[in-house]
């Protein structure tokens, strides 16, 4: 199994309403020396987190303590910029399942999708009115819900449905990347090959 199976996440969450997050600012291309998806998460965003004394810089929400969760808010066009998978690698490694944004760079979703990352694309109205209520209360719970292409506000009840490939939302569900699908499907493969030959 290549990651974690996706259903139902119920979580708090961490807001960042900035736009235009592009893929060198989520892991700098300094970083993209491995070929393994592991520790990655440490360099996650790593030049807003820490000053060049390896300090953290105090007003980063990731060093603010007050915001947790396995659910990243960012704000419009997130994930834009070169084509590099290690991005979605080191939201994943952080421990992050879901990132929301009304609005992501295509080739950051797919990668995304493909190890288990869930991009959760809504409404700019229902993204502010996500951060409002994470602004009200930083423990604020959001309910992902896979099978039914659901987000909700859990303290106000606001829900907004989200699209997804069919095939995707299978894998996710599954826990599977392209790899395992396949291998799941095998023994239909090895029965459509064998008739072929006739």
């Amino acid at each position: 199994m290549a990651y974690d199976k996706f259903t139902i996440l119920r979580s708090s969450a961490v807001p960042m309403p900035i736009e235009n997050v592009d893929t060198d600012q989520i892991i700098p291309a300094r970083f993209l020396k491995a070929t393994e998806r592991k520790n990655f998460g440490d360099n996650l965003f790593r030049d807003w987190r820490y000053n060049p004394d390896e300090s953290p810089k105090k007003d980063f929400v990731l060093n603010n303590p007050i915001y947790s969760g396995k659910i990243l808010v960012g704000g419009k066009n997130f994930g834009s910029g070169s084509s590099r998978e290690h991005a979605a690698w080191a939201i994943y490694d952080y421990g992050f399942r879901c990132v929301v944004s009304s609005f992501f760079a295509d080739i950051f979703k797919s990668n995304s999708i493909n190890i288990g990352l869930l991009p959760v694309q809504v409404s700019e109205a229902f993204l502010n009115k996500i951060f409002t209520a994470i602004e009200s209360d930083p423990h604020t719970q959001l309910e992902v819900n896979l099978p039914e292409q659901s987000i909700t506000i859990l303290a106000t009840g606001d829900k907004e449905s989200f699209d997804i490939n069919g095939y995707k939302k299978n894998n996710l569900t599954n826990g599977f990347d392209d790899i395992d699908y396949l291998y799941a499907i095998k023994e239909d493969i090895q029965s459509f090959a064998a008739k072929s030959l006739y």
